[in-house]
């Protein structure tokens, strides 16, 4: 089951915007704001900037793909919001999984190591 619902609606994203505290690393900006749910709210937005919609496709699978497989670490009940940069147009999946944790970890909303449920 998933542990996060993904924002879809324009009013959702652009309440995370204006609202939320936004953090930036060379290949993504992280927005994170409280949702008062019990669950995490992911939305990702990648321009068509960064490239095709081939390319756009794939760097969202690899972020929600590095979310999910780390979503045990980010604290609940928040609604985050992952733009793409232009930079991260050519790169892996590690490099992407490591600037997304990076993000969160500069945010805040990771748990602590000896908090981590599995």
């Amino acid at each position: 089951m998933k542990s996060y619902v993904s924002l879809k609606k324009n009013n959702e994203f652009q309440k995370v915007y204006k609202e939320g505290k936004s953090k930036a690393n060379k290949y993504l900006v992280m927005y994170v704001l409280k949702n008062d749910l019990s669950i995490n709210r992911l939305g990702i937005s990648v321009s068509k900037k960064v490239g095709n919609s081939v390319v756009r496709h794939h760097l969202t699978r690899l972020i929600r793909e590095s979310y999910r497989l780390n979503s045990n670490m980010f604290n609940s009940g928040l609604d985050i919001v992952v733009v793409v940069r232009t930079t991260a147009r050519d790169e892996n999946y590690h490099t992407i999984e490591s600037a997304l944790m990076h993000l969160g970890k500069i945010q805040n909303i990771l748990i602590k190591k000896d908090e981590i449920r599995n």
